[in-house]
């Protein structure tokens, strides 16, 4: 069974600086590409950031710059590193591995 369990988020200030964490079980993460996505309130879900199987990463415009998806295959963690946040990061954010979806970690960027 392949289980994703996000954790890292938090209440930051705008211009702060978050690295989120997704744990995977039941999978080797090497193996395989992993996806970040955010869903803020009241709206839709949103592809923010993905490694493929060979490292290759690609981001959504709106973090270009500013965030780094990352995969560590010897804990089997993939992780995003996020700096330069604004209010508009605020979001429940959530790993993906396989069409699994973590249970996502709120980031609450905010004075």
């Amino acid at each position: 069974q392949v289980q994703l369990v996000e954790s890292g988020g938090g209440l930051v200030q705008p211009g702060g600086s978050l690295r989120l964490s997704c744990a995977a079980s039941g999978i080797n993460i090497g193996t395989y590409g992993m996806a970040w996505y955010r869903q803020a309130p009241g709206k839709e879900r949103e592809l923010v950031a993905l490694i493929s199987m060979s490292g290759n990463t690609n981001y959504a415009d709106f973090v270009k710059g500013r965030f780094t998806i990352s995969r560590d295959n010897a804990a089997n963690t993939g992780h995003l590193q996020m700096s330069g946040l604004r209010p508009e990061d605020t979001a429940v954010y959530y790993c993906v591995v396989l069409a699994t979806w973590g249970q996502g970690t709120q980031v609450t960027v905010s004075s």
